[in-house]
């Protein structure tokens, strides 16, 4: 099954958002390993152990919860039809959006590494990648939908 050039750029960027998200969290954290105090156990512990806590509970949360992913689903049909991840503008603002998230997180690691900031930020990063992901997935779960399938097909392949 073939379809839309708009849906396969669609799919694209959910994945393309995941993917840069995480390789911005990843990059956060090695510099983390390099400014925080406490040892690379304690380090490791709020930067990957926490987090990865909070990614997998929002993304399981996002996907089981009849409720949330009803929700999700909708909104990230919503997003396909305002052409999010289709034009050069909306990729551009996607990217700026998570270079954006990226430099608060940096920011919250080096206030951190001064001894002014107490919330672990790789918590609420890593849950927010769990939704992107949830996403991710969601968009996939809607071709299966008719409804959505009537208008994501290519009809001339």
């Amino acid at each position: 099954m073939t379809y839309t050039r708009a849906w396969r750029n669609f799919k694209r960027m959910q994945d393309m958002t995941v993917a840069v998200a995480s390789l911005i969290y990843a990059a956060a954290a090695v510099h983390a390993l390099s400014v925080l105090p406490g040892g690379r156990a304690a380090v490791l512990g709020w930067t990957l152990g926490w987090p990865a806590v909070w990614l997998v509970g929002v993304y399981l949360i996002s996907i089981l919860t009849p409720v949330l992913k009803r929700g999700m689903a909708r909104w990230v049909w919503m997003s396909f039809q305002a052409g999010f991840g289709q034009t050069p503008g909306s990729i551009l603002g996607g990217v700026a959006l998570l270079l954006g998230a990226g430099a608060f997180i940096y920011w919250q690691v080096d206030r951190a590494a001064l001894g002014q900031s107490g919330a672990n930020v790789f918590s609420a990063y890593a849950a927010g990648i769990g939704v992107l992901a949830a996403q991710a997935v969601l968009a996939r779960a809607l071709e299966s939908l008719p409804e959505v399938r009537v208008h994501i097909e290519d009809k001339a392949a």
